[in-house]
């Protein structure tokens, strides 16, 4: 039985928090979340709430026995863009893109 978990348009960037997401992917749960509490970076947190919501939505079932989770998949797509100006010389402009992210988990029993 498997348990999900996604977080949509959060405002870190997809490329970094993936560097992140292969750490922690196909690990058990305990050793995946004191992984991401010793980087202490702020993708590494936000990982660490889906994360911990997947196990909240785990024991919700009743199905799964928690001790025995493991990251099944995670997966750290891109969303909208935030689009933004940035005043440069000459009374020119140049474009700024604020990257979003939407992150999923999923995970299953060993």
């Amino acid at each position: 039985m498997e348990a999900r978990a996604v977080l949509r348009h959060t405002r870190v960037s997809p490329q970094k928090t993936r560097l992140i997401a292969d750490e922690v992917r196909s690990k058990p749960i305990a050793d995946a979340l004191r992984m991401l509490n010793l980087l202490g970076t702020k993708r590494a947190r936000i990982i660490a709430k889906v994360l911990n919501s997947a196990v909240a939505n785990a024991m919700n079932t009743g199905l799964v026995d928690v001790d025995n989770l493991y990251v099944k998949s995670i997966q750290v797509d891109g969303a909208t863009m935030l689009k933004r100006f940035m005043p440069r010389a000459q009374g020119r402009a140049t474009r700024i893109l604020k990257r979003t992210s939407h992150i999923s988990v999923v995970l299953d029993e060993l």
